[in-house]
């Protein structure tokens, strides 16, 4: 029942997994925070659920741009 319960949030953390695998090597390291956005994603799923994890995942990404200045950045 567990297991039930957590599908959506490992089916959400592989989909970041395969990114980091997949897209992550040919667009380059260039996340200007501290975990990597995706790594954030990850963290924030596993701390917050599915939805609000994504949520807070997107939200990060969308202010990982040339002009943020970045830093550390915890989930």
């Amino acid at each position: 029942m567990e297991t039930l319960r957590r599908l959506p949030s490992l089916a959400v953390i592989a989909g970041v997994r395969l990114y980091q695998i997949v897209l992550g090597p040919l667009l380059g390291g260039r996340c200007r925070f501290h975990p990597t956005c995706s790594n954030y994603a990850i963290e924030a799923v596993r701390k917050y659920g599915a939805v609000s994890g994504m949520l807070r995942g997107v939200w990060r990404i969308l202010r990982c741009h040339p002009w943020s200045t970045g830093g550390h950045d915890p989930s």
